[in-house]
């Protein structure tokens, strides 16, 4: 798992409880932290990918998180609905095949 990112957060410089917070004010403070952080996209990918249940990543709640996980679980779900058993070159229009040089390949 590739975690090196976590060294260039804004978080790196702060301890570890501020992203644990008890509280709705908690929550915000550690929101503002990652608002301008430049691994926050990482950061809520990391804890989405290995469902992390508690704490304030990439400037999300857990809260959040479900919500953004549930999204994601309904739209898998439309498009497997809407396009049964097309995946990868089969959703390419050329079916997956491109010339040597062309920039898609």
């Amino acid at each position: 798992m590739d975690t090196e990112w976590m060294a260039l957060g804004n978080c790196a410089e702060e301890p570890p409880a501020m992203f644990f917070p008890s509280d709705g004010v908690g929550v915000e403070i550690a929101r503002r932290i990652c608002a301008t952080c430049p691994v926050k996209e990482p950061c809520l990918e990391h804890a989405l990918v290995n469902r992390i249940d508690h704490g304030v990543w990439g400037g999300a709640s857990e809260r959040e998180r479900r919500r953004i996980l549930k999204r994601r679980r309904l739209a898998e779900m439309a498009s497997a609905v809407t396009n049964p058993g097309r995946t990868g070159a089969d959703t390419e229009p050329d079916g997956g095949h491109h010339a040597p040089n062309c920039p898609a390949a």
